[in-house]
């Protein structure tokens, strides 16, 4: 029975798994991301920089794994940025930097990059090793001042990459995307299934082993 374990603290990855009928483990990795991304060269573009990161955090997760999981198991490491005035943006580091992004990138758009990483473990050892990134165009509408101001204290916005949601409070004012929506609350699932199907999972398989409680 191949085990699901998502290496992220993310509620929303999680609420996206278990919507599409799958309950997975959670393992934070404790990865330090501000590192991983100053180890990477100049040139690297959003892409690489996600992939780079979900990628730390599912080895990191894989390689502390009780022998009963590493047995049989796949571990999905993700991240998300948002690229916005030729900048990649991650969570704002206070309600002040979230309020002033908000302020910049109202009435506009940007691209959310969300890297995926899949480790297929099998007998304890890394078997399969996919990882990609998805990329979706995200509106921004001009939310009011007391709207704005009541959703940066709400607290959301400095938890979040980018400094928005579209499955929470800031989806009220997210004007549309285009792409995959999924892949903006943080795990895209047309991509998943590819990188899966690569692995060798399929998702009715992963549906049976990791099945959603009441």
């Amino acid at each position: 029975m191949t085990r699901v374990i998502l290496a992220s603290a993310s509620s929303g990855r999680r609420k996206v798994l278990r919507q599409a009928g799958i309950d997975p483990l959670v393992i934070v990795s404790g990865v330090d991301e501000d590192a991983v991304a100053a180890s990477l060269p100049a040139t690297a573009t959003p892409a690489d920089v996600t992939v780079a990161l979900a990628t730390a955090k599912a080895d990191a997760v894989a390689a502390e794994l009780d022998p009963a999981l590493a047995a049989d198991s796949v571990v999905i490491g993700c991240d998300s940025m948002l690229f916005r005035d030729g900048e990649l943006v991650g969570k704002p580091a206070s309600a002040a930097a979230a309020l002033a992004g908000w302020r910049t990138m109202a009435g506009s758009s940007g691209v959310l990059h969300t890297g995926h990483c899949v480790l297929r473990l099998d007998g304890g050892a890394v078997v399969h090793r996919v990882a990609e990134a998805a990329a979706t165009t995200v509106h921004f509408a001009r939310p009011s001042d007391e709207d704005l101001t009541a959703y940066i204290d709400s607290g959301e916005p400095t938890a979040v990459a980018g400094g928005f949601t579209l499955d929470g409070l800031g989806g009220w004012f997210i004007d549309g995307v285009d792409g995959d929506p999924s892949a903006v609350i943080g795990i895209g699932l047309p991509l998943m299934r590819s990188l899966l199907e690569r692995c060798g999972l399929s998702v009715a398989r992963l549906w049976s082993a990791n099945p959603v409680g009441d």
